[in-house]
């Protein structure tokens, strides 16, 4: 009888183990451990596992050639650099008016700190979540790292917005020494507000203070120590970066030319084109500069008048 019961038992077992190894068939593999060796990564979902794949190409910008925001830019550099030296340095929160630097202040200063053990890692709002997980494989590592969250905003129902808050200041574990938060965002508070929420008086649903509504949602970009702000460029800020694209192209504006080079000798035609450019667009920022830039090349390329043009 015991015999009968171990030759069922046996059976039972291998049956078992046919059925898991079917099964491993369709679960996801494991997650690769990152190439530690790359300057930069995003953080990418795959069958419901997170991991951080290595960016191949990372787009450096020089900070000498981001343009009229030289307090903005100050500040940044100065916190890196403090965050780069092992010193406290903050998380910081850039917010304004859209393509005026922002994110390009952000890819900057990693070219300028990648050989001082400076990284990045991106991640957008929907994996959020991820960050205590994320921060927990950079915990050990040597290297300083960014997380960089560009055009964040919020809803209310979000949950990454419990998971930023918890990294920004931490829960019952400390925050790691070796991680500041980078964000860019066209709102201060990074989520909408109402009216409503400032009239405490007034009955809100079923919630008996609503105004302490604001209260939360001011209390996210309060927990970045440092906040920058962006403005619209000024009709001769804007030109001026029209200027520098087009030189970084090969093209002459001629507003190098005189004894008092600048906007005011800039040859008419590209003048006029650059604030026809900006007009159509609804906005003078140096996104829409650069965006000018490549236009006017491209259609001179395609006249045959452009002698000689880089096409970086």
């Amino acid at each position: 009888m015991a015999d009968f019961e171990a030759v069922g038992f046996e059976k039972l077992l291998a049956r078992a183990e046919a059925v898991l190894a079917r099964l491993e068939q369709f679960l996801p593999a494991p997650a690769a451990a990152p190439d530690w060796n790359a300057k930069a990564w995003r953080w990418q979902v795959q069958h419901g596992r997170g991991q951080l794949v290595a960016v191949e190409h990372p787009h450096f910008i020089s900070l000498a050639d981001i343009r009229n925001v030289d307090e903005q830019k100050a500040e940044i550099v100065r916190n890196t650099e403090q965050f780069v030296r092992g010193l406290p340095a903050n998380n910081v929160l850039l917010t304004g008016a859209r393509g005026t630097g922002k994110s390009s202040l952000v890819k900057a200063v990693l070219g300028a700190y990648a050989a001082q053990g400076l990284r990045l890692v991106e991640v957008d709002k929907q994996d959020l979540v991820a960050l205590p997980d994320i921060v927990a494989l950079l915990r050990e590592r040597p290297e300083r790292f960014i997380i960089f969250c560009d055009d964040l905003s919020f809803e209310s129902s979000d949950p990454g917005y419990k998971a930023l808050k918890v990294v920004l200041d931490g829960s019952i574990s400390a925050t790691s020494d070796n991680v500041v938060v980078y964000a860019t965002s066209n709102r201060r508070h990074l989520m909408p507000e109402y009216m409503s929420e400032n009239l405490e008086y007034q009955r809100h649903g079923d919630e008996i203070r609503p105004g302490d509504t604001t209260e939360e949602k001011v209390s996210l970009s309060e927990r970045f120590g440092l906040w920058l702000s962006f403005y619209s460029f000024s009709q001769d800020e804007y030109l001026t970066v029209v200027v520098q694209w087009l030189k970084h192209y090969g093209v002459d504006s001629g507003a190098d030319k005189g004894m008092d080079p600048g906007v005011d000798h800039m040859a008419e035609d590209i003048r006029a084109a650059a604030l026809l450019f900006s007009h159509t667009r609804g906005a003078r920022s140096g996104r829409i500069a650069y965006q000018f830039a490549r236009d006017y090349i491209g259609r001179l390329g395609l006249q045959g008048a452009l002698p000689g043009h880089k096409t970086a």
